[in-house]
């Protein structure tokens, strides 16, 4: 039996979007207090009954909270245009190894704006 689970995690962050036009408001320095939320798919274990253990799903996101948690997204190599959806791609690229079972990341923004990579 197959089964979803999601994990969220939030982190504050700086950034500013380089390939606007100009004036645009995004083409100025500002920040966001963002909201991830990862998505897992696969089997059930069969004792434990989940699809992986939140605890080894939060340790995997570690270093990425580390990396972004106040700090200026375009400063991070691979993250010079850090639009909300080229930042879900990279978080989806940086865990896949460690997490196996990933298969979306949300990336919100705000309340009201969110992207989702689901290769």
């Amino acid at each position: 039996m197959n089964a979803r689970i999601t994990k969220a995690f939030a982190f504050d962050a700086a950034h500013h979007l380089p390939h606007v036009p100009a004036g645009h408001k995004c083409g100025r320095p500002h920040g966001h207090s963002y909201r991830v939320i990862l998505g897992l798919e696969g089997p059930l274990h069969p004792e434990l009954g989940w699809v992986q253990d939140y605890g080894e799903v939060k340790v995997a996101f570690a270093p990425l909270y580390e990396r972004f948690d106040h700090h200026d997204l375009n400063q991070i190599p691979g993250l010079e245009n850090p639009t909300a959806e080229f930042l879900a791609i990279y978080i989806y690229n940086e865990l896949k190894p460690a997490l196996p079972l990933l298969v979306d990341v949300t990336v919100c923004e705000s309340p009201t704006a969110e992207a989702v990579y689901r290769p």
